[in-house]
């Protein structure tokens, strides 16, 4: 949990202290990437974290990315530029990937299936408190003390996570299967041969490169560039080139980072799109509801923040006793109740009223919190038992993986659908002059005062229009959630044995 709770406070106290950050180093046309370049680091290293995880164990990975995040913010807090800062955060980024993908796979290893929930809860309590936490305690560093202090504060949460790490975390004796002979062999009792393993680093390589194009083009494909310009079809050309490439290599590695087994496997296959899906509706709440907030409701950026939390404050209660549901039920019906609900939830977004009181979209997102907890959890645990520990870190990494993945390409498509709305609502504004697109609004109003009356709810309308339709475009990834559950998933997970497990 302490290891889990750097990468959780990472990104709310950051983003609070950003207009200091910017206004001391400068560089406000490219401060994106310190939020872009740490994802891109992140999602592009799971696959790798999660085989290095399976091939040397879990608590060499996980000590080795605490000690590269905790490098990585000691450099940001030296930071002389936004270019160095921005680099820094990558660097951060590389040792986030351990930290997401190996202490979800721990959790799985260190309790048995009927424990699972209860832990998950817990690691899940960690994302929510950090979402309350992060923005206070990010706004007082940064209006306090100094923004390098968002980052030094990583230090000695990092430096306790390390110490209980290395003195507690004992991985038990588990059951590993060698490549070169496909016999079971204890990991307290191995033969020399099973010590042996090659680290398919051009296969890391490869993914890192695709991953490293694809995110690039989603992320700044109609911010830096158009979607249909030069750049945006080199970026992407180049990541389906290196796609084809990389699948090339894991066919011939003897140990491949994205082995075949990921997608041929109908189980894994399944919930990893279905929480690629998830990745994308999720960009609605996250991205969208705070402007909403702000722009619509008229709620400072703190109190915007707690409208979002209630999301956060539901889903590790939701999860926590969703085993009493799946195990009566099973994981796919769980997750298929969990994804329904919260397709009629994001429905119900774009009914609000306008332009409402901030208690409704508080409300909606307590449900969907509630809704997501019984879909998400039980497809995490489900995969984690139908797979023994020599695969269980590459098949939580390939889950995290893909929901990364549908973030960013919600990103973009979303962000392309509201900026759509505004220029159709903008296209004949009562007032000349008025911003047409979503960033330009939120700023201008902002400053209300440089608007007529009438200028500013027309703004606003527009912004509630764009949002709505956004929440429409979720629900829709929602339902293609549902639908690859009830075609691809099968009704029962094959679930091993606790004994095949340990």
């Amino acid at each position: 949990m302490m290891g889990m709770a750097l990468a959780a406070l990472d990104g709310t106290i950051v983003s609070t202290a950003v207009p200091q950050i910017v206004g001391d180093l400068g560089g406000f046309a490219v401060f994106s990437w310190l939020f872009s370049g740490y994802l891109l680091a992140v999602t592009v290293t799971l696959p790798v974290y999660g085989k290095l995880s399976d091939t040397f164990g879990r608590k060499p990975v996980l000590i080795a990315g605490i000690a590269l995040f905790l490098v990585g913010s000691l450099l940001c807090a030296t930071a002389w530029s936004m270019g160095s800062l921005i680099a820094f955060r990558v660097v951060q980024g590389l040792g986030g990937g351990a930290l997401q993908g190996t202490v979800q796979t721990i959790a799985a290893d260190l309790y048995p299936l009927k424990e699972r929930p209860r832990i998950q809860a817990k690691l899940s309590s960690v994302w929510a408190t950090s979402s309350v936490a992060g923005p206070a305690l990010g706004g007082l560093l940064a209006g306090y003390a100094d923004w390098r202090w968002i980052f030094l504060i990583n230090l000695p949460v990092g430096a306790v996570a390390l110490w209980l790490v290395g003195k507690y975390l004992r991985e038990p004796g588990r059951t590993r299967r060698t490549v070169a002979t496909g016999t079971d062999t204890s990991r307290s009792a191995r033969t020399p041969s099973a010590e042996r393993h090659r680290v398919d680093w051009a296969g890391a390589l490869a993914v890192f490169a695709t991953g490293a194009l694809l995110i690039t083009a989603l992320v700044q494909g109609g911010v830096a560039w158009p979607w249909l310009s030069a750049p945006s079809l080199a970026f992407l050309g180049g990541a389906a080139v290196l796609a084809a490439a990389t699948v090339v290599i894991e066919r011939r590695a003897a140990e491949p980072i994205i082995p075949g087994w990921v997608w041929r496997r109908r189980t894994i296959a399944a919930v990893n799109l279905a929480l690629g899906a998830l990745g994308l509706l999720m960009v609605a709440p996250t991205v969208f509801l705070p402007t909403y907030a702000q722009s619509v409701l008229g709620l400072g950026p703190i109190a915007a923040g707690f409208v979002l939390s209630a999301m956060t404050l539901s889903w590790p209660v939701s999860a926590a006793f969703s085993n009493r549901v799946y195990n009566r039920i099973g994981f796919r019906q769980t997750a298929v109740i969990g994804i329904s609900l919260a397709l009629l939830v994001l429905l119900a977004f774009p009914l609000l009223p306008f332009p409402g009181q901030a208690w409704q979209p508080a409300l909606i997102m307590l449900l969907l919190g509630a809704a997501l907890g019984l879909f998400q959890l039980p497809l995490i645990i489900g995969v984690q038992a139908t797979v023994g520990w020599s695969e269980r870190g590459t098949a939580t990494a390939s889950i995290l993986f893909c929901r990364q993945v549908g973030q960013s390409v919600g990103a973009a498509v979303f962000g392309a659908v509201a900026n759509t709305v505004l220029a159709s609502r903008l296209a004949a504004p009562p007032a000349p002059g008025l911003p047409r697109d979503l960033d330009s609004v939120a700023r201008a109003l902002e400053k209300p005062s440089s608007l007529t009356a009438e200028a500013a709810d027309y703004l606003r309308r527009a912004v509630d229009a764009a949002v709505e339709h956004v929440y429409v475009g979720a629900a829709f990834a929602a339902a293609l959630s549902l639908l690859v559950l009830l075609v691809l998933a099968p009704r029962r997970f094959p679930v091993l044995a606790e004994k095949d497990d340990s």
